[in-house]
């Protein structure tokens, strides 16, 4: 997919250690310009470290870290072409939204008038140009998350860094804040990294996701490729939910190696009738939760296994009731095989 982008990041044999602690091992890693890359992980996986040594403000304890061919390993995050937005924002409560979003460009001693001009060219570009002369502390949590992001890109930073900056936002205005930091990214045609633990979060915002596990990137790839052909338990498990067989389970040899297979919740049929799927199992409902826009069975089928069933609303059936007798199944090519 990157065949005829333009290589600007290369992570090389990357690791950190805290004192016993290995945060990061051994990263390989390389980012293409208009890239917007999601680092994706559970608390502790080493992703905000990484960041932050792309940002320089972690030093690496081997290895090295190149933009467009030059090594910045060395170098302070204040020399770097990187900008970093932290979860704290990091405002100036005492200025305005223009004077915070301008502080940069006033620290390098721009000219005035330029200064003028990209500071209200930003503005507008984050919708704030209302809120210009406003105190920040008077803001609410998203406008203070678009100043932060304002003051980061006008600085044109050949890649900006992101470190979970959704995570303090309520659910609604996150959304909202998701589509507006695509639509950014789009208009400008940056190169965005963003560390998140949100999987929904980094499948809607990312070209690409490097899932991060114990220090290392255990898989990469866009969003349909990470979602439907995870590499791992690990993966599947932490990215979306799942049903877990054994492969015997579905198979008519006996003992198929020790493999399991996998199955999507909204990759199963469910009927109170016959279903024309490669695979069918006759069940029992256990529970029915109902979450606005989606429903969630719990079926129980043979030898004690329970399937996670998820559906939309518009594929409701009143007639299924908890403890009807239902048939569930899926096809072949819906199941993704771990080893």
């Amino acid at each position: 997919m990157n065949l005829e982008k333009k290589s600007l990041l290369k992570i090389k044999n990357v690791s950190k250690n805290f004192g016993d602690t290995i945060a990061v091992k051994d990263i390989n890693y390389e980012i293409f310009s208009g890239d917007f890359v999601a680092i994706l992980g559970p608390s502790g996986c080493g992703k905000t470290t990484l960041l932050k040594m792309i940002g320089g403000f972690v030093e690496p304890s081997s290895g090295s870290i190149e933009i467009e061919n030059l090594d910045i390993t060395n170098i302070g995050p204040e020399k770097r072409p990187t900008n970093m937005v932290f979860q704290g924002y990091g405002l100036f409560p005492h200025m305005t939204v223009k004077q915070n979003i301008a502080y940069g460009l006033k620290i390098q001693k721009i000219n005035k008038n330029e200064i003028n001009d990209r500071t209200n060219e930003i503005l507008n570009l984050v919708k704030l140009s209302d809120l210009a002369n406003r105190n920040t502390e008077k803001l609410s949590g998203g406008q203070q998350q678009r100043v932060a992001l304002a003051r980061a890109l006008i600085m044109r930073p050949k890649v900006l860094l992101l470190d979970e900056p959704l995570a303090a936002l309520d659910l609604k205005l996150r959304h909202a804040m998701q589509d507006e930091l695509r639509s950014i990214h789009d208009q400008i045609g940056g190169t965005f990294v963003f560390v998140t633990h949100d999987q929904s979060e980094a499948l809607s915002l990312a070209d690409r996701i490097a899932v991060m596990n114990e220090g290392e990137i255990v898989q990469e790839g866009d969003a349909e490729e990470i979602y439907l052909k995870p590499k791992s338990f690990f993966v599947s498990n932490f990215i979306g939910e799942t049903n877990t067989l054994p492969r015997s389970f579905v198979e008519s040899k006996i003992d198929v190696d020790n493999s399991k297979i996998i199955i999507r919740p909204e990759a199963i049929k469910i009927s109170k009738d016959s279903i024309n799927t490669d695979i069918v199992f006759e069940g029992v409902i256990n529970e029915i939760h109902f979450l606005g826009s989606n429903i969630k069975y719990e079926v129980s089928i043979k030898d004690n296994h329970t399937l996670n069933i998820s559906k939309t609303s518009d594929d409701f059936d009143i007639n299924i009731k908890k403890l009807s007798k239902v048939k569930v199944g899926w096809n072949l090519s819906n199941q993704i095989s771990i080893q």
